[in-house]
């Protein structure tokens, strides 16, 4: 949730030169790459938006879809971080309707842009109408909006290997939660997105899988 890799600096060099559909490769490499700007061309800009539960690989698969695509690679989950601080203090001491209103906020913010980048959103960021509007409207502008699908069962086994810092949403342990709130929001993920992707694969073979499908080649 946190991530170390300067989501800030690269959202900057993405929007930069977003209106003639330039991005930074630094952006997508990071610091190993020269500090000049690397102009690359990408007609038209591919835009990724990977939805998903917790622990379906959304930050995991999103840099390996990224280096494919050539463009850079945006954890929304990472920004909320830097803004926020930890996800957990912010639930505990604001509580999730207040943590839902900044998500949307960032997700707004990448949408806005017209670079090309993929964008991993937060496990919940689809419980919010507002925020299914926006992947729709993206959707009629040629964003493509990916389901990371695993079952519950491979889902609880990640979380207990690495729950991470994420907040209980229902008072039980993270890994506990996932049947219960799986349901209730699978069908918001399906409806959001134009293609599914089994989450269970190698990340580098969902990652392939992605970059194969037809509205993004």
């Amino acid at each position: 949730m946190q991530g170390g890799n300067h989501q800030g600096d690269a959202l900057a060099r993405a929007w930069c030169h977003g209106e003639r559909a330039w991005c930074y490769a630094r952006a997508a490499y990071g610091a190993a790459m020269p500090s000049a700007p690397i102009p690359v061309v990408v007609t038209p800009a591919r835009r990724v938006v990977l939805v998903g539960y917790r622990a379906s690989g959304k930050t995991t698969v999103g840099p390996l879809l990224a280096e494919r695509l050539a463009v850079p690679f945006i954890d929304a989950d990472a920004i909320l971080f830097e803004r926020l601080g930890s996800i957990a203090a912010f639930f505990a001491s604001h509580g999730e309707a207040a943590f839902r209103a900044h998500e949307t906020a960032v997700l707004q913010e990448l949408l806005a842009s017209d670079a090309g980048l993929v964008v991993a959103t937060g496990g919940g960021a689809v419980i919010r109408a507002e925020n299914r509007e926006l992947l729709a409207q993206a959707r009629a502008h040629g964003v493509g909006v990916v389901y990371l699908h695993a079952p519950a069962t491979v889902l609880q086994a990640r979380l207990r290997a690495d729950p991470g810092a994420r907040p209980s949403l229902s008072g039980a342990p993270v890994a506990d939660e996932v049947p219960t709130l799986l349901a209730a929001r699978e069908p918001w993920y399906r409806a959001v997105a134009d293609h599914v992707a089994d989450a269970t694969l190698p990340p580098a073979q969902v990652a392939a899988s992605i970059a194969a499908f037809v509205p993004f080649t």
